[in-house]
């Protein structure tokens, strides 16, 4: 069974130093702007001031637009922005998984192409992973990407691809090699994909909060160049699941609902109760453990760890900890949700109930999730 470990947390004083700048930007940037969207809006000028920054793309080179500041420092920035809900959904994807990809496994040309613009702000980022009828196996691939004469020729389809319309690129992953019920995470592989390339389709899905996010993006013989493909060839199982290591684990995880919790304590001052300090305590625990274990992640990653695992645990309790509070809240607070109230807590509520389900299907599913822990410490 393997041994399963969290280490310590690490915080300097430069940390703490860079926590101090962040709220200030912040406090200029934001000020009189208000937001229920705890998922953070797209602001394609916003990601640009960040970049201006230098808090975009963190841990890059320098040679690439990065400060080489670390896994640490770009958490302590992530973090700050959730808290106070700053609009950093465009370059979200890019910074936390995309560009960290490319600067492990990509071409030095991939790296020069993109990586310098995502560290400015000006290059977003979409996941190519999820299929139609596949649900969480994501072994079950079937796009497909057939070696032609100068490159490799695409077909099929990807769904639920967040902000694909909106992106410059996605990481495609596809099928490069026949499937084996064997070796089933064999012959995957990706590729850096251009979504201006001919031949890749966007079709909208409108959400449950009857908003554009979603898409179901599709292929139909696209031509992708010799230079798009990503590490090498059948490598992609394994690329990925160290992509997936940056998705899971960081404080979006557990940080997306913070905002109904403030506006819960916001009704709790104007009408105490017992019940409500209860909740509001089993609550708060929640997530000191939970940012306990996240901040513990980025201290392994920063050390070239590889805590696949680790993430994993932390982004099923994320899931549980973030659904569990509109179920809870509702129980405290004797009021309807209503996304067009003036009522900051109906408000709050409402969009958290709207975005609260789709808590599982990002970043992976619990039965997913758990599957994995289970597997890894020798339970299955």
């Amino acid at each position: 069974m393997q041994q399963l470990e969290f280490p310590r947390p690490r915080e300097s004083s430069s940390t703490q130093q860079l926590r101090r700048e962040v709220r200030e930007f912040l406090a200029t940037e934001l000020k009189g702007r208000q937001s229920y969207s705890f998922f953070g809006e797209f602001d394609a000028q916003f990601s640009e001031a960040m970049g201006a920054r230098g808090w975009i793309g963190m841990n890059f080179p320098r040679k690439y637009g990065g400060s080489e500041s670390g896994v640490l420092e770009r958490y302590v920035v992530l973090e700050e922005m959730l808290a106070a809900h700053a609009p950093v959904y465009a370059h979200s994807v890019a910074d936390r998984q995309s560009g960290n990809l490319l600067l492990r496994y990509g071409t030095e040309q991939q790296r020069e192409k993109v990586l310098p613009r995502i560290a400015a702000g000006k290059c977003y980022f979409c996941i190519g992973m999820s299929e139609p009828d596949s649900g969480s196996d994501l072994a079950s691939v079937r796009t497909r990407a057939t070696k032609v004469d100068g490159g490799w020729r695409v077909n099929g389809a990807k769904i639920w691809t967040s902000s694909a319309h909106r992106s410059h690129y996605m990481i495609l992953l596809c099928r490069t090699s026949p499937r084996d019920e064997q070796h089933r995470h064999g012959g995957l592989s990706q590729f850096l994909v251009d979504m201006k390339t001919p031949g890749i389709v966007c079709r909208p899905i409108i959400n449950m909060a009857d908003e554009y996010d979603f898409n179901e993006v599709v292929l139909d013989d696209v031509l992708l160049p010799d230079d798009a493909l990503i590490g090498g060839e059948g490598d992609g199982w394994k690329q990925v699941t160290s992509e997936l290591a940056f998705e899971r684990s960081g404080p979006e995880r557990f940080l997306s609902h913070l905002g109904l919790m403030e506006e819960l304590v916001a009704a709790l001052q104007k009408n105490p109760s017992e019940r409500g300090l209860i909740a509001i305590g089993r609550l708060t625990a929640h997530l000191h453990t939970l940012r306990r274990l996240s901040r513990s992640v980025a201290t392994m990653i920063s050390e070239g760890g590889e805590p696949s695992l680790q993430a994993a645990i932390v982004k099923d309790l994320g899931t549980v900890f973030e659904q569990e509070i509109p179920e809870i809240e509702r129980l405290i607070v004797d009021c309807e949700p209503d996304k067009t109230s003036s009522d900051p807590y109906q408000a709050a509520l409402a969009e958290v109930m709207l975005r609260s389900p789709s808590c599982t299907l990002r970043g992976g599913t619990k039965e997913i999730l758990r599957g994995i822990i289970a597997r890894s410490i020798g339970l299955r």
